[in-house]
């Protein structure tokens, strides 16, 4: 089992930035992705970005597509998640995913408790 923790959101005016993180520990051996997902007041989740952690490889929905970038850092368990150009239709709980032994997109298993991201206009 592995627990992830996410960190860095908060409150941001449209057109700016936040740089989000999640940080997975415990046994992660087998867990080869992590994935951001969001989800907003009174709708579903919608993916954001993936990566898989062997090759780095991101992927992107529309939403985040030439705005936001996935990446790994600090090692083979940490991912960020920059956020560019922010939309007052950003404002969601982001959190991140991961799953045994499965690739982009791991939209079951283990996921954190999620970051508050406001955007204002």
């Amino acid at each position: 089992q592995v627990q992830l923790v996410e960190s860095g959101g908060g409150s941001a005016q449209a057109g700016g930035s936040l740089r989000l993180l999640c940080r997975m520990s415990g046994d992660t051996s087998d867990y080869t992705a992590i994935a951001w997902f969001r989800q907003a007041p009174g709708k579903g989740r919608e993916g954001v970005a993936c990566i898989n952690l062997g090759e780095s490889r991101p992927y992107y929905t529309t939403l985040a597509k030439d705005r936001f970038t996935i990446a790994r850092a600090d090692g083979r368990n940490t991912v960020t998640l920059q956020m560019n150009s922010l939309k007052p239709e950003d404002t969601a709980i982001y959190y991140c995913t991961s799953e045994r032994r499965r690739s982009c997109w791991p939209v079951d298993g283990q996921r954190g408790q999620g970051t508050q991201v406001t955007v204002s206009s």
